[in-house]
């Protein structure tokens, strides 16, 4: 597993790299990758950090694991490479900007465009095993994610996070909401949001009028 990552994220979570269970996580992903099909590539696993120094970081979207089939994940949560049909989450978290901005619905999931903007599209588990759902989840990936949620919540405020669904707003008490936006929702997945709480939330419009409110640059959704 390649640990290489941008420095201003290197720098927080430098601390992380030292510790025992990082090094037995880093063992562990390995030998996943020598034995199984695993995903995203070695070279993405760090995709949502390298694309989205700190400092840049304006909104955090926190998803559970990559997606487990060949061609999607490329180390941003939610998002799918450029030709690859849209997941149902993703689909449904178009319509919701669709409806919100009433901006037309994207040809791409691949949503780079949002990262290079300051979205931090990063899941709590980084890594998976091909067809296998949290396959990864129990080999430490959450405490080094945690570890960088805390480090944006301690240095950072006015950043908008939006947390999707039982997992994510498990979340919630690392943030201070009284520095930051804190957007809580059920998952875009048809699952939860067919039954209500997802679609007319507005977190959008909402999500950029915060940030304009403090100065900083809306999304290009």
């Amino acid at each position: 597993m390649n640990v290489e990552i941008e420095p201003s994220w290197a720098q927080r979570l430098k601390p992380e790299f030292d510790k025992p269970y990082f090094q037995q996580l880093t063992q562990t992903v390995r030998m996943e990758y020598s034995q199984y099909s695993c995903f995203p590539p070695g070279r993405l696993i760090f995709n949502a950090f390298n694309l989205c120094p700190f400092d840049k970081v304006k909104v955090v979207i926190l998803g559970q694991d990559p997606y487990h089939e060949p061609g999607q994940a490329h180390g941003l949560s939610f998002s799918v490479l450029d030709g690859v049909r849209f997941p149902p989450s993703l689909q449904n978290i178009f319509k919701e900007i669709h409806d919100d901005l009433g901006t037309d619905m994207p040809f791409s999931g691949d949503l780079t465009r949002w990262a290079q903007q300051g979205v931090l599209l990063l899941n709590a588990t980084l890594t998976v095993r091909a067809h296998q759902a949290n396959s990864h989840a129990a080999f430490g990936w959450q405490q080094f994610t945690d570890a960088a949620i805390r480090a944006l919540a301690t240095e950072r405020e006015g950043v908008v996070y939006m947390l999707w669904g039982g997992f994510a707003r498990g979340k919630a008490y690392m943030i201070d909401k009284q520095r930051n936006l804190v957007l809580e929702s059920v998952h875009p997945s048809p699952l939860s949001a067919n039954r209500g709480g997802w679609f007319g939330q507005h977190q959008f419009s909402r999500c950029n009028a915060y940030l304009t409110e403090h100065g900083q640059q809306p999304i290009v959704w």
